[in-house]
């Protein structure tokens, strides 16, 4: 593909759930920055600041039409990665407004680690839900009363999806709690999970979107009434004194800087919007010839009486692990052919290790830039070694 001609022949990544590689626009944008408009975002006058800061305005409203969302209803800020969004609204959540904490058994660290912080420094109680094998939660089973809700709406290990996300959402807002959705692994191949859903706030890492390394939260402005800011800096406020401030987001205008404190990856952010027009653009043929590579791999591993799946279907993210062989030695077997992927338990060790009892495992997980030729060379490959 050309958006990604900067690959060496026979190079083959297979690691896109950690983060994609960057289309060639996407690299551009980031240069641009730092060569014709290297500027501090909001702070400066001069005609590089007011570049920025119009490439920055347009990647917020291109987030949110992204998502389908709305701008009076939501608000876009930028962060580091999903794991530091999580963590930043947790920390300043005011507990006493809250019964419990939920997440679920699929987790990524990030929120699973996260809520159990939050559960010690407020002393709530915090409940660990099952994820059938569609990704759903069976939501009869739970009381969402006044609770604060934290899942994925795809897995990182088998891209499992929370199918019924938008019944969910209904149902933890009429028993009067909140639901924050790690939307990390859907950006790049599914964002349509999270089109229009009403979360009180998404978050996600552009880097798993093909753009620069970047967190984003999308948040609902009524989430600042429950929330007591307590991580400050610049950027944030309009006057200080010996002992107070004036916070600049008092009105909507500047409300994102709620969640953005000191100076911004203002170069990540343009790229971001880079990224997100380059997949608004991307033809319903790349999208067909990509799914044609992860269902043709995945047939093909399933083959083998060896291979043992935690997926139940087809996915770009598949993980697996094969009789007899340790999942690392394999994943050095595969880097000596200029295969890259992961292996290990993906920074989900909680399900995969002590709820399935799995051994370390593999995980190919695929993005734009594979080809036909990289999926023929990978079988070949694996042809060896079962």
């Amino acid at each position: 593909m050309k958006d990604f001609d900067y690959l060496k022949k026979g190079d083959v990544y297979l690691d896109a759930a950690c983060q994609s590689l960057r289309p060639r626009c996407v690299i551009d944008a980031l240069d641009k920055y730092y060569t014709e408009h290297n500027s501090c975002g909001e702070r400066v006058k001069y005609k590089w600041g007011v570049e920025t800061d119009e490439k920055v305005e347009e990647t917020r409203e291109l987030v949110l039409k992204y998502v389908g969302l709305k701008s009076k209803k939501y608000t876009v800020s930028f962060t580091l990665n999903t794991t530091y969004g999580i963590n930043l609204i947790l920390s300043q959540l005011k507990g006493d407004l809250f019964s419990k904490v939920m997440t679920s058994e699929i987790e990524h660290n990030s929120p699973f680690l996260a809520t159990i912080a939050f559960s010690k420094r407020t002393g709530l109680l915090r409940e660990v839900m099952k994820r059938e094998d569609d990704g759903s939660i069976n939501i009869s089973d739970y009381d969402f009363k006044n609770a604060v809700v934290v899942v994925n709406c795809a897995a990182n290990f088998d891209g499992r999806k929370l199918s019924n996300i938008k019944e969910l959402v209904k149902a933890v807002h009429k028993a009067g709690g909140i639901i924050i959705i790690d939307a990390a692994q859907a950006m790049a191949h599914s964002a349509d999970i999270v089109n229009g859903v009403e979360a009180d706030a998404i978050c996600f890492s552009a880097h798993k979107m093909y753009a620069p390394s970047l967190g984003v939260i999308v948040w609902q402005d009524s989430l600042m009434d429950k929330m007591e800011q307590g991580f400050l800096g610049g950027g944030m406020v309009d006057d200080v004194k010996l002992d107070s401030y004036l916070l600049s987001a008092e009105g909507k205008e500047h409300r994102y800087t709620r969640f953005e404190a000191g100076l911004q990856a203002w170069g990540e952010i343009v790229g971001l919007g880079a990224a997100i027009k380059w997949l608004n653009k991307m033809p319903k043929s790349t999208w067909k010839n990509f799914e044609s590579s992860y269902r043709e791999l995945y047939d093909y591993l399933s083959g083998s009486d060896k291979v043992h799946f935690v997926n139940k279907e087809a996915n770009p993210t598949m993980s697996f692990y094969i009789d007899g062989l340790d999942s690392h030695l394999l994943g050095a077997a595969l880097s000596r052919e200029n295969i890259m992927a992961r292996t290990g338990y993906f920074c989900a060790h909680y399900y995969l290790d002590h709820v399935l009892g799995l051994p370390p495992l593999v995980r190919f997980s695929l993005g734009l830039q594979n080809t036909p030729d990289q999926i023929a060379k990978v079988k070949k490959v694996m042809d060896n070694i079962l």
